[in-house]
């Protein structure tokens, strides 16, 4: 995958020289069925849009230059002056290099919105004319800023519903969490959530029991809906310790593995233990904690494998959405970007809505928005 910085601009740079030819035939094309020259000079703007006719005078090259030192939202701006510049913003290779860019500091990802892999795959001196995305509408669908505002133009009715639903005794959505990022980091992210009430606020320990595990924990989000959380560790805490010092990995003891042949290689299967099993059954959402952070290997072969044994549709409904918290100790680690994240895991390959979102432990940044969004998605389920 692509990395950002000095290697996107240069490679810009180099595929702007490209690029002129079709940028030239176009305009020219247009000035054609304008009734124009077959000059591809710009039209002279107004005399009260110097600074704009200036800009436009410029060589080809420099004005794309120019534009890539903007941000996608002031190059919007800059296409609604004029149908000139309406054409020139629209090129695909400077959102594709804006794409590049800005996607790993994006702190989450859907399963609507992340890039296709062959967005970091091609070279952009790979790339012709004919084989270019539309890789504005891909920045505009994939950037976490366009899904917000998205989803705020939507018709709210949280007053009302939160009302209707006090009326109604409802019993709280559970969800199952696990993963590595429980264990392997040097900070807990379940001890700060239950160690910070200004945060997130601990409701309750419900006494109940499935098949030999704890009910989990009982938190209130935003002082009103409450929710449960299940949380499932490999191991105990005593050899958790052990391995952490000794810089092991300890045996993961929720799964079982069983090996099968496809075509002619042997592939890894897993399945939950009983108790395991009897949890996914009774929730309505898992949350998966990712080891985001760049220093540590990781097999992302193997946790995917152990995913699809937790979201297993024989073991309850297949559309109950998964959160991956991508996740590390504290603030200043190098993070692998969620959108790397979401390909390493190839969450692309799940049938179901799920979410990747930036979290770190030690502060808890970013786990309010990812449990918002699992709460909706629980939500729709039950509405359907």
């Amino acid at each position: 995958m692509a990395d950002s910085g000095a290697e996107e601009r240069g490679g810009l740079e180099a595929a702007v020289r490209g690029r002129l030819r079709v940028l030239r035939e176009r305009w020219t094309r247009g000035n054609r069925e304008r009734g124009g020259t077959a000059d591809p000079t710009p039209p002279a703007l107004p005399e009260d849009a110097e600074v704009m006719s200036a800009l436009q005078a410029l060589p080809i090259d420099v004005q794309l230059n120019i534009m890539s030192f903007l941000t996608p939202q002031d190059l919007c701006r800059l296409g609604s002056t004029s149908c000139y510049w309406r054409a020139a913003v629209q090129d695909p290779l400077l959102w594709r290099y804006f794409l590049l860019r800005d996607l790993p500091c994006w702190t989450s990802i859907d399963w609507k919105s992340l890039p296709d892999v062959e967005v970091f795959n091609q070279a952009f001196s790979d790339i012709s004319d004919n084989a270019l995305y539309d890789y504005m509408a891909v920045y505009k669908k994939s950037c976490p800023q366009s899904r917000r505002s998205l989803k705020s133009s939507r018709p709210r009715y949280g007053p009302v519903t939160s009302f209707l639903q006090s009326l109604v005794t409802q019993e709280e959505p559970r969800f199952a969490m696990f993963g590595p990022g429980l264990e392997e980091l040097d900070d807990s992210l379940v001890q700060k959530m239950m160690t910070c009430p200004e945060i997130l606020l601990v409701a309750g320990l419900p006494q109940r029991q499935i098949h030999g595990i704890g009910s989990g924990v009982s938190f209130q989000f935003n002082n009103s809906q409450k929710f449960n959380i299940l949380t499932l560790y490999s191991t105990t805490s005593v050899e958790r310790k052990r391995a952490r010092e000794e810089q092991a990995v300890a045996v993961n003891k929720m799964f079982y593995q069983e090996n099968s042949i496809v075509g002619n290689q042997q592939a890894v299967h897993y399945s939950v233990i009983a108790q395991v099993k009897k949890v996914c059954e009774v929730v309505g959402g898992f949350i998966y904690v990712a080891n985001a952070e760049a220093h540590k290997k990781h097999d992302r072969q193997e946790e995917l494998a152990r995913i699809l044994a937790m979201i297993d549709p024989a073991l309850g409904p297949p559309n109950r959405p998964l959160l991956v918290l991508s996740c590390v100790s504290r603030v200043g680690v190098k993070r692998i970007p969620c959108v790397y994240m979401a390909h390493q895991l190839q969450l692309n390959l799940l049938r179901q809505p799920w979410m990747v979102q930036d979290t770190v432990a030690a502060t808890l940044d970013g786990l309010l928005s990812g449990i918002e969004w699992l709460l909706e998605e629980a939500h729709c389920k039950n509405v359907q």
